[in-house]
């Protein structure tokens, strides 16, 4: 999903910094964390600076669609988190788990 990642924090949110391959950095944040049994995904939203952005770059930005990743967290071997990208069946799996608690979330109101 990326080769590096950073967490910032600014106030009550968690910003998520990306870099892939090439140096380009990338940052999201984490707008809610989506259980699914015992693991966790998180639901990662681009943050974009319509200055840093030219055209044709690859967050999708132009086409007005919002970027959104789902990545996994795990913990790896230094004991840290990490965010990964999941499976095609786990993706499946969040769906129907985000899609649950969106239903919830409208019978409160």
């Amino acid at each position: 999903m990326a080769d590096e990642k950073e967490f910032l924090e600014d106030g009550d949110a968690t910003v998520i910094e990306f870099t892939d391959e090439d140096g380009n950095a990338f940052y999201y944040e984490e707008e809610m964390i989506i259980p699914v049994g015992n693991d966790q995904y998180a639901l990662l939203v681009g943050l974009h600076d319509e200055d840093d952005h030219e055209a044709g770059c690859a967050c999708g930005c132009e086409d007005g669609e919002e970027d959104v990743l789902i990545a996994k967290i795990v913990t790896n071997e230094a004991g840290e988190e990490e965010y990964v990208e999941p499976t095609d069946e786990e993706f499946a799996l969040v769906q129907k788990a985000y899609d649950a608690l969106m239903d919830e979330e409208e019978g409160k109101d």
